[in-house]
């Protein structure tokens, strides 16, 4: 089954607490606080493959979640963290927020991005041991995982893709120039899907083609199919515009698939193209040639206008290599190949100290990165806990701000704008 869009909801695993634990063994005098950190929790990876072709894996399956960091112990004893997950999407895949905000994309095989950084495991009370501080019963919990919910849009990425009318022999030239086996019939919209297929141009090149489904007057507003897979034609470097030999009118099949092209989101009327008469075979010269002169009237006079048949392979292989010619002429310009690893996307930066304090009828609200990091993994029920806290608000300079702001004893200090990771009184 090919699904082209999908949308998840995505929790990477939280960090495990660390452990408040004093040694307590015979013979041995002042054991000292001994208890070891919490391990992290996993990140959730999307990683860009060829093997597959669709976002179907995620009809069913709409939460990825990563598994949590295991919690320390005594003994110094460090919690496991939680092993990555990774998931394998299409090459071509878009990642994007609810508002449009587009997160990453997907355009190489093995690309690596990182859509929710799991939390970092707490600190166990040995961590905290100094000169000043011999015994501290403070421990921090681990840190949540990043959560959100995301929409995947494959593109697929092809070199030339296929645009027409219902019927105007798209799967037909598919299915006679390469291993694709669309389906072919004579009623519109036998093509559901989106096919991609590999022509064999020479020993040494070939030609990675898609066949995008008919497209109709109105698509780009959601008529018929085409809304749902103009998508596809957003990454083709070239366009071979298929109209039927047998229409009562060439130029108005031509301009409304122009027409459509130009009003999609993203204009596509710029990609450069070929146009091909299709369906050929068996018809008289003066005729293909009548055709050919009505598209000459509205198609760009630097386009190349064909006329081909699929069935009979009449001009296809000099089409396939003015579609070579016209893809090479717009490849992208190579830059100097560095052997290295892809480099990871990352969403976030690890951490940010800029903060904010916003007073609101319930008290004084703290946010920032840095500082909603520490406040998810203190223990507000531990006194150490929050006053190790308020230490840190301290030399960060929120408690200056706070006190600018005329904070009186008894206010709540609440950490967290967006999620509230807790509070306590100043």
């Amino acid at each position: 089954m090919f699904v082209d869009k999908a949308r998840i909801s995505v929790m990477a695993g939280a960090g495990g607490n660390g452990a408040v634990s004093f040694r307590h063994e015979k013979y041995v005098d002042h054991g000292g606080p001994d208890g070891g950190d919490g391990g992290s929790g996993g990140d959730v990876i999307l990683v860009g493959s060829n093997r597959t072709n669709t976002l179907a894996s995620f009809r069913y399956q709409k939460e990825i979640i990563a598994k949590d960091g295991s919690p320390g112990s005594k003994r110094r004893k460090h919690g496991r963290s939680a092993p990555d997950l990774e998931v394998i999407v299409p090459v071509g895949t878009e990642v994007s927020l609810e508002d449009g905000t587009i997160l990453g994309d997907i355009t190489e095989e093995g690309q690596r991005l990182v859509l929710a950084r799991g939390g970092r495991g707490g600190f166990g009370n040995a961590h905290f041991v100094s000169s000043r501080r011999q015994a501290p019963r403070v421990a921090e919990r681990g840190e949540p995982g990043e959560e959100l919910e995301a929409t995947l849009e494959l593109k697929m990425i092809a070199e030339v893709g296929l645009v027409g009318l219902p019927n105007a022999g798209k799967s037909t030239f598919l299915a006679a120039v390469t291993n694709a086996k669309p389906e072919i019939a004579n009623y519109p919209f036998t093509t559901l899907v989106p096919n991609l297929g590999v022509a064999m141009v020479s020993e040494e090149r070939s030609l990675l083609i898609a066949d995008i489904p008919g497209l109709i007057e109105g698509a780009s507003q959601g008529k018929g199919l085409g809304d749902e897979f103009l998508r596809h034609v957003e990454r083709n470097r070239v366009l071979l515009h298929l109209i039927d030999a047998y229409s009562d009118d060439v130029g108005r099949d031509y301009t409304t698939i122009r027409r459509e092209l130009a009003s999609y989101r993203v204009d596509l009327s710029a990609v450069p193209e070929i146009v091909a008469l299709t369906k050929t075979e068996g018809l008289d010269d003066d005729i293909i040639q009548d055709q050919v002169s009505g598209l000459r009237k509205v198609v760009p006079k630097s386009t190349t206008i064909m006329a081909i048949s699929s069935k009979s392979g009449q001009q296809v292989r000099e089409l396939l290599f003015a579609l070579t010619k016209l893809v090479d002429e717009n490849a992208p310009v190579e830059e100097e190949i560095v052997e290295e690893a892809l480099p990871v996307i990352t969403l976030k930066p690890e951490d940010d100290d800029t903060w904010n304090v916003e007073k609101t009828k319930e008290g004084f609200v703290v946010s920032g990165r840095k500082i909603e990091r520490f406040g998810s993994q203190t223990d507000y029920e531990n006194f150490a806990g929050v006053d190790r806290l308020r230490d840190i608000m301290r030399k960060m300079g929120i408690m200056h701000e706070l006190e600018r702001q005329a904070i009186a004893p008894g206010d709540q200090i609440i950490i967290g704008q967006t999620v509230e990771y807790g509070r306590f009184e100043y």
